[in-house]
């Protein structure tokens, strides 16, 4: 593709604009890049890498220095180069049909230009919208509602009564409207509380590889629109995860947690049941968090603290060996 064609489809100003015949054919990494490739920066930390890229062009903020490279300016460079990928790779196209192997209950109903890929299972009074794509394996429990144009990947599995909304997608292994962990102790052991709640997926939620999103024991379990849950996440039953909300990889939420919109929590955090966390916070990685958090703030460590606190008892944990040596040699 000229890069003056790749310009105009991204929205992007190119400079210099005579650099419009040089073909582009790929994308890559700015340290990888070679001539046929367009790359990015969108981090001040690789702005250096520009002056010394292989690359064909960079995209870039509006008010980035000049670059030995064609640059196409646009105001989220990032964004830009997501919608560059999307046309050098195309996703797969599946055609409308249900493969001879898929079994789809006579009281479900498919709706139009759906796809069903070998051995999905379509359950009793199941409902799924319009240009949904179910590949094999995949497993649509009784009673079931996903709206128009659900993705759902091989061996994704949504239980009983559970409700998903538009452009919902399920990456492969997910689990959505398993059982959550209730049990009541008796003299025998633990007895098994009845899950009667279902899981709702709101649209636009995506729940990668092997997450789970736990039904609830009574009322619901709610993951609303925008929000993405990364591979290895476990929300306990009875829990509400706000809009666009990111929950990381290995994060687990205990029941009945609500956490509102536009949470980042990062890789393996931790929270306890029945805790609020407010809009707009922050958990870094590894985050043990025991109690609500407030709208916005940053939290690190165990217990969860105040970002800027738990870097000053970093530093001062990792000087505690000096301190000991001064000490003992004053002795």
């Amino acid at each position: 593709m000229k890069l003056s064609e790749l310009a105009r489809h991204l929205g992007a100003e190119l400079v210099p604009a005579d650099a419009g015949a040089r073909e582009i054919t790929d994308v890559a990494g700015i340290e990888e890049a070679q001539a046929h490739h367009l790359t990015f920066v969108a981090n001040p930390k690789y702005a250096g890498l520009a002056k010394t890229t292989n690359a064909g062009a960079i995209l870039v903020e509006p008010s980035f220095p000049e670059t030995p490279v064609p640059t196409l300016r646009v105001q989220n460079p990032y964004l830009a180069f997501a919608q560059a990928i999307e046309v050098f790779h195309p996703a797969p196209v599946y055609a409308e049909g249900v493969h001879a192997t898929a079994v789809v209950h006579s009281t479900a109903t498919i709706g139009e230009r759906a796809h069903l890929g070998a051995y999905v299972v379509v359950g009793e009074n199941c409902v799924v919208g319009d240009d949904a794509v179910l590949l094999p394996h995949v497993v649509l429990y009784p009673g079931v509602k996903v709206g128009q144009r659900f993705f759902a990947h091989a061996h994704a599995v949504v239980r009983e009564g559970c409700l998903l909304g538009d452009d919902v997608v399920l990456q492969n292994g997910a689990i959505i409207g398993g059982d959550g962990f209730g049990f009541a102790k008796t003299a025998e052991g633990w007895r098994k509380i009845l899950q009667s709640g279902p899981t709702v997926l709101e649209d636009r939620v995506e729940v990668q590889s092997n997450a789970c999103i736990d039904r609830a024991s009574i009322g619901e379990t709610r993951i609303k629109a925008g929000a993405k849950v990364d591979n290895l996440v476990q929300v306990g039953h009875g829990s509400t995860v706000g809009e666009n909300t990111l929950l990381c990889s290995q994060v687990g939420l205990a029941g009945s947690t609500v956490v509102g919109r536009n949470v980042i929590l990062a890789g393996q955090v931790g929270v306890a049941g029945h805790l609020t966390i407010g809009d707009g916070a922050v958990a870094t990685a590894q985050s043990g968090i025991p109690n609500d958090v407030a709208p916005g703030a940053v939290v690190s460590g165990y217990p969860a603290m105040d970002n800027r606190t738990w870097l000053r008892t970093v530093a001062a944990v990792n000087r505690l060996p000096e301190l000991l040596r001064k000490l003992k040699s004053q002795g």
